[in-house]
């Protein structure tokens, strides 16, 4: 068995941030709201803006990412619902994307400005320059390509050094946002991780405070290369306020290290409704409480297989789906994975206990544990981000709620489950 000290620096990242219960219970301090970051970055006014909220198919895609859907007000609170959801409602995470040679957008890096709806053009470029020469295939590409950033003091203000677990699931529910859109458009897409972060922190002026994790591609490639281009782009403050984290900002740099890449080629089409899936992208809620109903067997096998669907990307890891079932009809309660049961009795409570002691995790219809032995740690979380966004609206087009929760009793679970690999992800779902 591996010592601390022998763990990789994403492994000891992952070890001290664990919980425990004996560590929620140590926490001290409360928020300090005057540091408040903001959860909006805002390039100046000056620059050119096209609106995302013509009914275009290309523009519908771009705002089905990670456009605002609902508002909620609460005593001296105001804020508001995206089509990708955030611990916390606390959004880590930009969205910039380069368009060639597509039509309504001039050929340009741009950035998805979610407070105006808007895409604000950054940078033109021409036919000898682009974002794809950090991809592993420098050849210019026709059409769109995505890049997920974190900003992890967004999170870290709440969820301290815990922080860049849910800066990297939510990088993969932006993924999943763009890969529902995608299924809607009938798009093929590929997910890359293998991409030069540096050079593209260095081109966007980045510094400390943001980086890039991960790319969403939906282009075709040409025989002609091309080049970062020239310069950078003038640094614009993301939060209004920052405290460094060297421990988040160590395992960043970690995380773009990558060993022993698996492709995975294949890719899933949509096996819903294409008209109640565009409404469930918008209808999108996470579940606060569950009525302790009942779903169907074939209900829960639906999404089961939905969020078993191979997901394309250059940098696969293999992740298992342990589903603690407490209320499916025509299936015993038990510790169920891929069709098989590896206890059975009602573990409701243990579930409930094992999710920080939540409510969520005791009344859904089936409690859900991501795990991983991978070692790519960032492809791996935001697969699992993924993932998540699946489950969220493979649920939510049969009518059925879900919750992601991504604090629990980390070695507990482990134990619960029988497994050595990484919890990653916890999720509900039910009536």
């Amino acid at each position: 068995m591996k010592t601390f000290q022998s763990f990789s620096p994403t492994d000891a990242y992952h070890e001290a941030t664990k919980h425990s219960w004996l560590s929620v219970r140590q926490r001290s301090g409360g928020l300090d709201w005057s540091t408040q970051p903001s959860v909006y970055k805002n390039y100046p006014a000056d620059l050119p803006r096209v609106s995302l909220l013509e009914a275009d198919p290309l523009k519908r895609f771009l705002y089905r990412v990670a456009g605002i859907t609902a508002k909620k007000s609460y005593p001296g609170v105001e804020y508001y619902l995206r089509t990708n959801p955030s611990a916390g409602a606390l959004y880590p995470n930009e969205v910039y994307f380069q368009a060639r040679g597509v039509e309504g957008f001039a050929d340009g890096i741009y950035h998805l400005e979610v407070a105006s709806s808007s895409a604000v053009l950054l940078k033109p470029i021409d036919e000898s320059e682009g974002l794809e020469a950090a991809l592993e295939d420098s050849r210019r590409r026709r059409g769109l390509l995505l890049f997920v950033s974190g900003i992890y003091w967004r999170s870290s203000w709440k969820y301290r050094d815990r922080a860049f677990r849910y800066v990297l699931l939510d990088a993969g529910h932006l993924l999943g946002s763009a890969e529902a859109a995608a299924l809607l458009w009938e798009k093929a897409y590929t997910i890359r991780y293998r991409i030069d972060r540096e050079g593209l922190n260095r081109f966007f002026g980045f510094g400390r405070k943001e980086g890039i994790l991960s790319a969403f591609d939906m282009s075709t490639p040409e025989e002609a290369e091309v080049r970062l281009p020239d310069g950078s782009l003038e640094q614009v403050d993301p939060t209004g306020s920052f405290e460094p984290d060297e421990r988040i900002e160590t395992v960043y740099r970690a995380s773009g290290i990558l060993q022993g890449c698996k492709e995975m080629r294949e890719s899933s089409s949509l096996p819903f409704d294409k008209e109640a899936w565009a409404e469930a992208i918008f209808r999108r809620r996470s579940i606060r409480q569950f009525s302790r109903r009942s779903i169907s067997k074939e209900e829960f096998l639906q999404i089961f297989r939905w969020a078993r669907a191979p997901v394309p990307s250059d940098c696969d890891e293999a992740l298992e789906l342990y589903c603690v079932l407490n209320r499916v009809e025509g299936m015993e309660p038990g510790l169920w994975r891929d069709g098989n049961y590896l206890k059975r009795g009602d573990f409701s409570a243990e579930a409930g206990y094992l999710c920080l002691e939540q409510d969520l995790g005791k009344e859904s219809a089936v409690t859900i544990f991501m795990v991983s032995s991978g070692k790519n740690y960032a492809p791996l979380y935001q697969k699992a981000g993924l993932i998540g966004h699946r489950l969220y609206l493979a649920a939510e087009v049969q009518g059925i709620g879900a919750s992601g929760i991504g604090a629990y009793y980390d070695d507990e679970v482990r134990e619960f489950l029988g497994s050595e690999g990484k919890i990653l992800y916890a999720f509900a779902i039910g009536h």
